[in-house]
């Protein structure tokens, strides 16, 4: 196995690891603005603020973690974005479908930005953050 394969193992296992603490933090931001903030402006007001505040959450822990992932170069903190991406929305999908037990169209609405949905901004911030994460480290980025 050469280094470059080993290199790309180790940056996608971490990608994964990394990618639970983000859902942890994200699950736990969910239950919080579920009791303390959707009872004051509905679940799906909350939903919308939920997507600047997890953003936030979502910066701090790439921002955190990116070294430890050990991407340097732009393909590389492009792939932990897409993997963090995917994870991402399979389980929004997922865990709100099969086990909160949204409907489609629940799940489909906070996608939805011409009806206020905010996820795919959210989404899109969530892509980028390993490249913002290496920006604010100050990493010198490697074609």
């Amino acid at each position: 196995m050469d280094l470059a394969h080993t290199t790309h193992v180790r940056i996608i296992l971490r990608s994964f690891a990394s990618w639970f603490i983000l859902i942890g933090a994200e699950i736990a931001h969910g239950i919080l603005r579920a009791i303390l903030l959707a009872p004051w402006v509905g679940e799906f007001r909350s939903n919308q603020i939920g997507v600047f505040t997890g953003s936030v959450i979502i910066l701090i822990i790439a921002y955190c973690t990116i070294r430890w992932i050990g991407a340097e170069r732009t393909s590389e903190l492009l792939l932990v974005g897409f993997i963090w991406l995917l994870l991402t929305v399979a389980f929004e999908v997922l865990f709100g479908h099969y086990v909160i037990g949204l409907t489609w169209d629940r799940i489909i609405a906070d996608y939805n930005v011409s009806e206020g949905g905010f996820m795919p901004f959210g989404l899109l911030l969530l892509f980028a953050s390993p490249m913002i994460a290496a920006k604010l480290t100050s990493r010198e980025l490697k074609k």
